[in-house]
């Protein structure tokens, strides 16, 4: 009888070692060429989701999650190969990434192919959960009308003048149409659009300055900018001469060292370290303090983001990496992140966050301008169009 009872352990034993397989996680990401700065934080941010969530075993259901790291160098069509390769030679069974929209437009196509999932993080162009969605797209970072929207929501006032300044490529064009769609009071009255490698301000600015310096009331340039240059450079021209403000969305901390010279400025940020309170948000700094002697920023906080809505699907599905078992665990899925609670929505698998209006104030403690919450715009305060024709 001990004989059998022994037999059947060791049959039990081997089985779930049998089971127990390899998750492989590509990470496709912009690793060098011009958004390198923000690629390096949601690295960081993913590896340090994948740690939390799993509780430091880095294991799902004695399944060992493995990441294989993709450099697309910024380029769409490094990226697609890039993509294909890990889906097809590394047996990748699910990718994050990319960092720039454009080089995400050019890798959804190859999800699809593929039939695995492509989770984007941080790419932000509206079109990515949009026209040029796929059923194997999901999105944990933010999208181009929830910047907006939420900025909108900041600065829509009756008697407001309002005039853009953005990037000529997607995320600014989606940007800038999509805070246009949501304003409902205030009045856009110019937009600007510069090369992404403009340094020179001087003429956008003045196009900008005279559509609005005689306009009444409040008038506010809001910039859309992301990547090099330094659209900020626009206030040495003296835009309070004529009553002008400029007004942004959050940024990286090293991009928010101009806010410096804005006390007071409002916008809304996907982000800010000091902002959320939860138990997500508190290991992330206290962690990322630990490890790196600074605070996390934007983008380690969207990796993270990634990293625990992975382990949370992966462990609903006990840890069974299957593409279709995949997306059906993770459609309308919510799951805890430095933000607070966010919702895959079954549409268009775009995560549905919270964003914060905020008030810069100047801290000499700390080298860039602090966005002070004025508050929290909870996800339902946000009607975000569903842009996909699922």
């Amino acid at each position: 009888m001990r004989h059998h009872l022994l037999a059947a352990v060791a049959a039990l034993c081997c089985t779930t070692a049998l089971h127990a397989k390899d998750i492989k996680i590509a990470h496709v990401y912009d690793k060098t060429g011009p958004l390198e700065a923000y690629a390096k934080q949601t690295q960081i941010g993913l590896m340090m989701g994948l740690d939390y969530a799993t509780g430091g075993t880095m294991t799902v259901n004695g399944n060992k999650l493995v990441v294989i790291e993709k450099d697309t160098q910024g380029k769409p069509d490094v990226a697609k190969s890039q993509l294909a390769a890990a889906y097809a030679d590394d047996k990748a069974d699910i990718a994050v990434g990319p960092t720039g929209s454009g080089v995400a437009l050019a890798m959804l196509p190859i999800a699809e192919e593929y039939k695995k999932i492509l989770l984007v993080e941080p790419a932000v162009a509206d079109a990515i959960t949009g026209d040029k969605w796929n059923r194997y797209i999901f999105r944990t970072g933010r999208n181009s009308s929830q910047d907006a929207i939420s900025n909108a929501v900041a600065l829509d006032k009756e008697g407001v003048t309002v005039a853009t300044l953005a990037q000529d490529y997607a995320f600014g064009r989606d940007g800038v149409k999509a805070f246009k769609d949501a304003l409902k009071k205030a009045k856009i009255v110019h937009e600007e659009y510069l090369p992404t490698n403009t340094t020179d301000f001087t003429a956008g600015a003045q196009r900008l300055f005279d559509a609005l310096k005689d306009k009444p009331g409040r008038k506010v340039i809001f910039i859309i900018w992301a990547g090099a240059g330094n659209p900020f450079k626009i206030a040495d021209l003296d835009p309070k001469r004529y009553g002008i403000e400029i007004a942004t969305g959050g940024n990286i901390l090293p991009a928010m060292a101009s806010y410096k010279n804005f006390p007071g400025m409002e916008g809304a940020t996907y982000y800010y370290f000091g902002i959320p309170k939860n138990p997500a948000n508190n290991w992330l700094v206290a962690e990322h303090y630990k490890r790196y002697k600074n605070p996390p920023d934007f983008f380690t906080a969207g990796g993270m983001s990634a990293g625990i809505a992975l382990v949370e699907a992966l462990k609903k599905t006990g840890g069974d990496a299957n593409t279709e078992k995949l997306i059906s665990t993770m459609e309308g899925m919510s799951f805890e992140s430095p933000k607070g609670k966010m919702t895959f929505r079954k549409e268009d698998h775009q995560a549905m966050q919270s964003m914060y209006h905020f008030k810069i104030k100047v801290d000499p403690a700390f080298p860039w301008g602090v966005p002070e919450l004025v508050r929290e715009i909870k996800a339902e305060e946000m009607n975000i169009p569903v842009k996909n024709k699922r």
